[in-house]
């Protein structure tokens, strides 16, 4: 009988090829966050799913066997997002495995980065930090996580490679800034999906990191030197002492033709020495690798790609906001706590400019200058909200432009270590450029200031015991 396998990032590099490559070994869901309008291939199923919300989710998870995870920074489904992607990932894997949990999945297989040998985590490039926290994220729910960590994935239209392959044809001289001396272990998209394959409802793999990655150790300059040789380009590669990761980024962006949130996390990754631990290797099935060089030539000569459906064209975006911030929790306090100690603590620091009333059933009000109009309500959900997870509908208040849509949350993540608050499809009364120049700035500054409330007051706390 076949595995139902749910796969979001759908529409993706990976996603697509996987897709393509094996529609008939399994019933594949593609989750994609746009309607589909038509779809090419009969034989694989499609829903509409908005990752953000742990509902939608769960409920697309829904009959799924097995699920591959392939989301990395998604780009913004809001007109306004406040939130860096390492906190974005963050809540777009809590959420994914909170509902994989929900539906009794088997199995989650993440797709992720080769991660350094030397230093902390606290040491990394945020890009590879943050890959490891939607790993220890995936790892936390009752599906078994298969972590596949690889390097340079090379094949027809993944970014990575067609960022180096621009380099070598736009610039007849190279010069090489020191991070590109770092050594890595490159891998055909062939393989890639070849051993994604082999993990699919192997038990062999279930709660296991597996690091992937041809034998061939090379640095990224001696890509650049093989994939020029490929492309029979004479090129002076050469490497120099200087190039600051700013400039590195602005030089690969450019040239590369690469977009700057591709970019920026990766040129700051390529500081770090990313090959395969022997102790991590790939060992459920013997592969035959292609080479560097064969895996540019494949990557450079075929011309097919998968068919995607037609997506129903969205509408123009509505002003929308969703802003996400990630909260100290030093003493290990549960989202209850936070959320309480928030309405408590926003009316003290505004002191008389802010007042707050709670009602029985939850629904707390704030109000300015003492006025009886509400400037906010929030109303609990209390069917969806638990001690890890604080869940608040925005029904009301002359700060709001729609009730019937935004949510406000606290939840714990990475077992405790950290508080999301998150706040979701909010949309504003006031006109959009008023609102970007003080609502929005105003809200990221407060909720800054009681992040350093938090902070200050577990750490003083804790120094008195």
């Amino acid at each position: 009988m076949k595995k139902t396998v749910a796969i979001a990032g759908a529409t993706g590099y990976i996603g697509k090829w996987f897709i393509d490559t094996f529609k008939d070994s399994y019933n594949i869901i593609g989750l994609s966050r746009n309607q589909i309008a038509s779809n090419p291939s009969p034989e694989v199923s499609w829903r509409q799913v908005e990752l953000y919300s742990i509902t939608s989710t769960q409920k697309a998870l829904e009959g799924v066997d097995i699920a591959i995870y392939l989301v990395h920074s998604m780009s913004a489904s809001t007109r306004l997002n406040q939130g860096s992607f390492e906190d974005t990932d963050l809540i777009l894997a809590d959420n994914f495995v909170r509902a994989a949990s929900a539906n009794g999945l088997e199995q989650i297989i993440y797709l992720g980065g080769i991660l350094p040998k030397e230093g902390t985590p606290e040491q990394w490039s945020t890009h590879l930090r943050s890959r490891l926290e939607v790993e220890e994220t995936l790892s936390g729910g009752t599906p078994a996580l298969t972590a596949l960590r690889a390097s340079v994935i090379v094949g027809p239209g993944g970014s990575s490679f067609d960022m180096i392959k621009n380099l070598v044809k736009k610039l007849p001289i190279l010069m090489c800034p020191k991070w590109t001396e770092s050594k890595t272990q490159p891998i055909s998209l062939k393989d890639t999906l070849d051993i994604l394959n082999t993990c699919i409802g192997n038990q062999n793999v279930y709660g296991k990191a597996i690091e992937i990655g041809s034998p061939e150790v090379m640095s990224y300059k001696e890509m650049l030197i093989q994939t020029a040789k490929v492309l029979k380009k004479k090129r002076v590669i050469f490497s120099v002492p200087f190039f600051s990761p700013g400039f590195s980024k602005l030089w690969v962006g450019f040239f590369g033709e690469s977009p700057a949130q591709l970019v920026s996390p990766l040129v700051e990754s390529l500081r770090h020495t990313m090959t395969v631990s022997p102790e991590l290797e790939f060992r459920e099935k013997k592969i035959d690798y292609m080479n560097y060089e064969d895996s540019v030539r494949y990557a450079l000569e075929e011309t097919y790609q998968p068919p995607l459906p037609k997506f129903v064209r969205a509408s123009g975006k509505s002003n929308n906001v969703r802003s996400i911030q990630r909260l100290p929790n030093t003493r290990q306090k549960n989202a209850y706590w936070v959320a309480n100690r928030y309405k408590i603590w926003l009316p003290t620091f505004f002191r008389f400019l802010i007042t707050a009333k709670e009602e029985p059933k939850g629904t707390i009000t704030f109000f300015i200058f003492q006025t009886s109009k509400p400037m906010l309500q929030l109303t609990l959900v209390k069917d969806r909200s638990d001690r890890k997870r604080q869940l608040f509908y925005i029904t009301g208040g002359w700060l709001v432009g729609r009730v019937d849509y935004g949510w406000l949350e606290f939840r714990e993540v990475m077992n405790g270590k950290y508080i999301l608050s998150a706040i979701h499809e909010f949309v504003p009364r006031i006109p959009w450029f008023v609102y970007l120049n003080t609502q929005a700035r105003i809200h990221l500054w407060v909720m800054n200031r009681f992040g350093k409330y938090l902070e200050t007051s577990f750490s003083t706390k804790t120094s008195r015991k």
